[in-house]
């Protein structure tokens, strides 16, 4: 992608959504969890162009970035301080309850006394008064769901944060932290060929609360030389990644994708999905090769038990 044609890229051509109503955001996001070292553990391998590419999220207008404590941990969060603090126009959301003993270990801790501290050591990291979103990474179901979301709850009177999400939720445990507050995003694992969310995602619409489906842009094999998917690549003049994002943007108006890198590169590209008017007949095309895929993925996966 050359410099003139990145001048026309801006995540305003995927639209906007309000989180709980008043905080509005261009749909295409940031997430901010790759520009840690390998494992989501430590440095990034190139910390200054991990800064660039927070840097550069700005003059393509993503003002909505999606990090956690546990990315790193605490890599991720100080980065975006030291790139774009104070936040002219960009709303950080960020997570806790997820614990780190080395790559790739995730443990959850739901403990009220704990979020309270995840919730305090971000506001520093991030250098904010408040939190524009803070979203329970995981529900820790060691520690009883009401003991979780009552001292959110708190918070979110005290002042220290403005809204809340929850994150790998089913329709039910929405609803249950629904009885307590205003559950204004979700988080959960979503994609083209990843869609067990489902009945969340149209759950979510129905409450237009704001959908983040993390990992936005798998495709699976549908990727592959002479797919659907390439061949669209071809007529849009995009990459699979991009026709895949497109897709995940078109399927609902809550949806807030997050694709994230350490590449400004990857970073553009991602960005340029957001011009990209799929035609009907192309994503419903797509919705069925993906789900498709999603069986034979399925079929695959079981065949080794």
């Amino acid at each position: 992608m050359t410099q003139e044609s990145t001048q026309e890229v801006n995540a305003a051509a995927s639209g906007q959504f309000k989180i709980g109503g008043d905080l509005q955001v261009n749909r295409l996001g940031f997430g901010a969890m790759r520009i840690t070292g390998k494992g989501i553990w430590g440095e990034p391998d190139d910390r200054e162009e991990a800064l660039r590419v927070l840097k550069r999220l700005p003059e393509l207008g993503v003002d909505f970035i999606d990090t956690a404590d546990s990315y790193g941990p605490y890599v991720s969060e100080d980065l975006i301080a030291q790139a774009l603090a104070p936040y002219s126009n960009t709303v950080v959301a960020t997570k806790g309850a997820l614990t780190r003993h080395g790559p790739d270990i995730w443990m959850p801790v739901g403990r009220p006394e704990y979020l309270r501290q995840c919730v305090l050591m971000s506001l520093r990291r991030l250098k904010l008064d408040q939190i524009p979103l803070w979203q329970l990474h995981r529900i820790d179901a060691k520690v009883p769901q009401d003991e979780q979301f009552g001292v959110m709850k708190q918070m979110q009177q005290e002042g220290l944060i403005r809204h809340l999400g929850l994150s790998e939720v089913s329709v039910d445990e929405i609803k249950a932290a629904q009885k307590v507050f205003e559950v204004t995003t979700v988080q959960n694992l979503y994609n083209l060929v990843t869609r067990q969310s489902e009945d969340v995602l149209d759950y979510c619409e129905s409450q237009n609360i704001g959908f983040i489906p993390w990992f936005p842009l798998a495709a699976g094999n549908l990727a592959r030389p002479g797919s659907l998917l390439d061949d669209l690549s071809h007529k849009y003049e995009s990459t699979a990644s991009g026709i895949a994002l497109a897709w995940v943007l078109k399927r609902s108006p809550v949806m807030l994708p997050i694709p994230g890198t350490s590449k400004v590169k990857h970073l553009e590209e991602n960005v340029a999905a957001a011009s990209i008017q799929l035609e009907d007949a192309d994503f419903a095309a797509l919705s069925e090769q993906g789900k498709q895929e999603e069986a034979r993925a399925k079929a695959e996966q079981a065949a080794k038990r």
